[in-house]
């Protein structure tokens, strides 16, 4: 089966909390949180792969007990009989792929014994984005308890894939220090071009604080706050924060633009 592109218009705020940890420690947590949130995902493992046929197991979270012993597997041989192995490397060139639906035919025996039946994976879904010469393949898995996913919640998966391969590849290049919110404003326009109070403020709406809790935080009144925000929106060019959310995706995550 061939792998195909998936949309490239989620719903920014459907992904905020992820994109925003992007190089911080906590991401591996807030990106399971995220998956569980809108598709229930029970489990999520993120894999490297290159041309030069090196595997590496990045990210292990969510319930699967033994699954830093799957990633280490999956690294140091499996990866080379993976089923969707030819659909990730047609896939280069930088757009966002959805890899084909889940099937246990898809898999060799040892394969499916120790990575399915051993664990208790009873369905998967997987993205995958290329970015040089590394491939970041990431997985969201479901165990028995949970039973496969509904159709609505393949859907969703589909929606978001795009911001979090995104997301999950920016996380994985990038040093911690040039992800802060503070240092895309300070250097990216067009919001380096905001004052350092309206950058303040912007960065508050951002982080989901009201215009009451910014005024509280920053010593301002209401109507200051209001006027910072405003000011900040017509510098912008927009008009409300789910806007402002989606400059700053564009600037984390370039492969989406």
């Amino acid at each position: 089966m061939r792998s195909r592109a998936v949309p490239s218009n989620p719903s920014a705020g459907d992904v905020t909390s992820a994109v925003l940890a992007i190089g911080r420690s906590d991401f591996p947590n807030v990106l399971i949180d995220t998956l569980r949130r809108q598709a229930e995902v029970g489990h999520c493992m993120v894999f490297a792969l290159s041309r030069a046929g090196a595997a590496d197991c990045l990210l292990d979270a969510g319930n699967i007990p033994i699954g830093g012993d799957l990633g280490a597997a999956y690294a140091g041989q499996f990866h080379e009989s993976d089923p969707n192995r030819d659909a990730l490397f047609e896939g280069e060139g930088g757009a966002p792929i959805m890899l084909p639906a889940f099937a246990p035919r898809m898999y060799g025996a040892r394969y499916r014994k120790i990575f399915f039946q051993d664990s208790g994976i009873v369905d998967k879904c997987a993205t995958a984005i290329w970015t040089g010469d590394t491939c970041f393949y990431v997985n969201f898995y479901r165990i028995a308890a949970q039973g496969c996913f509904s159709a609505a919640q393949r859907e969703r998966l589909e929606a978001i894939a795009p911001a979090i391969a995104a997301s999950v590849a920016r996380h994985f290049q990038t040093p911690a220090p040039d992800q802060s919110l503070a240092a895309l404003f300070a250097t990216r326009p067009p919001l380096a071009a905001l004052t350092p109070r309206e950058q303040e403020v912007c960065r508050r709406i951002l982080s989901g604080s009201s215009s009451e809790a910014i005024s509280q935080a920053l010593g301002i009144s209401l109507h200051s706050t209001l006027t910072y925000r405003k000011r900040a929106y017509e510098r912008l060019g927009i008009s409300s924060q789910s806007e402002l959310f989606a400059i700053v995706l564009r600037l984390l995550t370039p492969s989406l633009n």
